[in-house]
Order: structure tokens, then sequence, then C-alpha cells
């Protein structure tokens, strides 16, 4: 058990004391929506941004799984941030050669920030050959911590069109990020704006696995258990506001209010049942991981939907008040919901689910 960052090469486990610790001092803080380094220097000093790269058991993942939902709870922003801290140095331990490794372990000791950025700007992102390596071409858009963090996975294209994954070290390059079009009404801390590596000279020794790697499955759809955790902790946090709001104001005495609070308890703790099944599922490599996290997807946002709608009509117009925690919380979350083609998530899950029972435990009759 770990309250502390140990030694690079080290396989720990963490305690969840120091982060309920955290997380109870964060959420009383509503009001700071810049990008939220303070608050990952403390992840580091706990030793949380090198706890994960490597998942070896059921114990580490339900840790991971407890971890994401309580940041998630305190602050998206930093949920999303998080997440994608442990989604590249996952990436980095799964394909990375054993010196990308052995760098791995010696900047999560520093308490380096990585990140994954996927999304391309209009005309992509690729790799031209010279003599000494690789120069990049193209910008990414929807790039979490721009300018804020040190390292990142990046995927570009080949001279035939295959994608490569590219670890590129952008620290100390603030210039090449833009964060002034992320104006938008949640998840604003997160600083998902644009960044430039237009003539970035890249060593060989920078790609990191082979082309295609960073789409292979089940890691690549199976991966979203992880924001889907993140999500689940703020509809948690949600759930918790509006009950405080229903026992301070006495409308806990009304059995409309009480239906619909109980509907939204129901809900939320059925999704924590599904993403950590999920999770299992997902870090197990189980043939049914794919369709069950797509699934969960759903669930999450269906309960999220409910408990946001639920707590507004609660609390009523001072749940949209600056200030408010409910308010932060609802326009984070609204944004964060927004993950890559829902519908066709929820599609590929039900076919699957026709064809058999992805949950794991029975088949249909």
């Amino acid at each position: 058990m770990l309250d502390a960052p140990r030694a690079p090469g080290v396989r720990h486990r963490v305690t969840l004391g120091k982060l309920r610790d955290l997380v109870r001092e964060w959420d009383r803080h509503n009001d700071d929506e810049a990008f939220p380094a303070a608050r990952m220097k403390s992840l580091h000093e706990a030793g949380y941004l090198s706890a994960f790269a490597d998942l070896r058991d059921a114990a580490q993942v339900d840790d991971l799984f407890q971890v994401l939902r309580l940041i998630g709870g305190a602050d998206l922003s930093l949920g999303r941030v998080f997440e994608g801290h442990v989604n590249a140095i996952q990436l980095i331990h799964a394909y990375g050669s054993r010196q990308q490794k052995v760098a791995l372990a010696a900047e999560l000791f520093q308490g380096c920030r990585f990140g994954v950025w996927n999304t391309d700007l209009a005309g992509g992102t690729w790799l031209e050959p010279i003599d000494r390596g690789w120069i990049l071409r193209g910008s990414k858009r929807f790039a979490t911590g721009a300018g804020h963090i040190e390292r990142v996975l990046i995927s570009a294209a080949l001279a035939d069109g295959a994608k490569q994954l590219v670890l590129v070290d952008v620290a100390g390059q603030p210039e090449r990020a833009d964060n002034r079009g992320w104006r938008v009404r949640g998840m604003r801390g997160s600083q998902s704006g644009l960044f430039d590596f237009d003539g970035m000279e890249i060593a060989v020794g920078a790609l990191l696995g082979a082309p295609g790697d960073y789409e292979r499955e089940p890691r690549f759809s199976a991966g979203a258990w992880r924001f889907a955790a993140v999500q689940l902790g703020a509809v948690e946090s949600l759930l918790r506001h509006w009950r405080v709001h229903l026992l301070a104001s006495g409308k806990a005495q009304d059995p409309v209010q009480r239906a619909r609070f109980g509907q939204s308890v129901a809900a939320t703790r059925s999704a924590a049942s599904w993403v950590s099944r999920a999770a299992r599922a997902a870090e197990a490599t189980e043939p049914e991981a794919v369709p069950l996290v797509l699934m969960t997807r759903g669930v999450v946002e269906d309960a999220a939907f409910g408990v946001m709608e639920g707590a507004a009509r609660a609390v009523g117009t001072a749940a949209f008040f600056e200030g408010s925690r409910i308010d932060r919380i609802t326009r984070d979350l609204s944004l964060y919901l927004r993950q890559p083609v829902p519908d066709q998530a929820r599609d590929r899950a039900a076919a699957a689910w026709l064809e058999a029972d992805c949950w794991g435990e029975d088949a249909w009759w």
C-alpha cells in the first residue's frame, strides 16, 4: 500500500484514503476552471499517476475503477486529464520497447503528465521520413491538456496511410498550443484546444509499437470503460448533492420527489454495477469485453441524463446559478458525455446481445 511515489520499476497498489481526503477538499472549491495542475501534482505525490501502467490482477483493476470514479465525482476536467494519462501509460506499457518502458517508469517517478490525442484537424497528421528520423506534419484538436502536459501519444499517418503511434515530448512548447477556441459550457479546465505539430523532428525511437496498434481491439473500444467510470463518479456526486437539497429543504417529505429520487438511485447503482463488470472484462480481455463496454456507455449516459434532469427539477432555478455545485457538475457532465458515436456504440452492443448474452454469466435460454 502506498501514499507516496516509489522508485522506477517498483510495482505497487494505492490506498484510497488519501484520495478521499483530496476529493473532499476539491469538492469544496468549485471556482477554479483553469487546467488542474496543482491537483495533478497532488495525485503524483500520492502515487496515483504511476500506479496503473500495468494492471496485473482484479484488485488493481478495482483500484483504478475506484480512483476514476472518485476523481470524476470531484472534478470532471481533472478526471478527463487523469483518464487520458492512464490511457497513455497503459499504451506505452502494452506496445512500447524495453527502452520506452524504462523511460516511462523514470518519467512517472518525476511526475510527468501524459496524454493521448487522436482527433486530427482538417488535413490530418502525418510523418515525413528524413535521414535521422521523421518530421511531423499537421495538428490535433480536442487535445486535452494542450500546453500543460509533458508527453503525448498521437496517431500519425505513414506514407501508405497506416496509422502509427508516436510518443512526442511536448514539454516547454506552449507556443504550439492554442486553447483560445476552447470556449465551452463545461470541462473548461481540461484545456482541450489545438496543438500544432508541424515541423517537429521525431527520432526513430519515438515510434511506439506497430502501425495499427492504437485501434487494435479489444483495447481500443473496451478501454472506454475508464471514461465511463469518470462519468459515473460525477453522476454519483450529483445524486449526493440532490439528496442534500431534498433533506435540507424539506422536500424529502414529498412522495413525488422521493419517487424521482428513488428511480435515479436505482439507475445510478445499476450503472456502477455495469462499469465494474465492464472494467473486469476489458482488462482481462474477455471475448465479450467490447459489446459489454459499449452497452455500459449507454447505461451510464441514461443514468446521467436522469439524474441531471431530476436534480434540476428538485432544486429549480437555484441549480443554474454560477457557483452552484449542481450547475458545475451538470455543465461538465453534459459535455463529457459527448463521446464519439454513442448511437453506433449502442447499436453494436445490441447486435452483439442478439447473438449471445455478453454479460458473460448466463447464455440465452
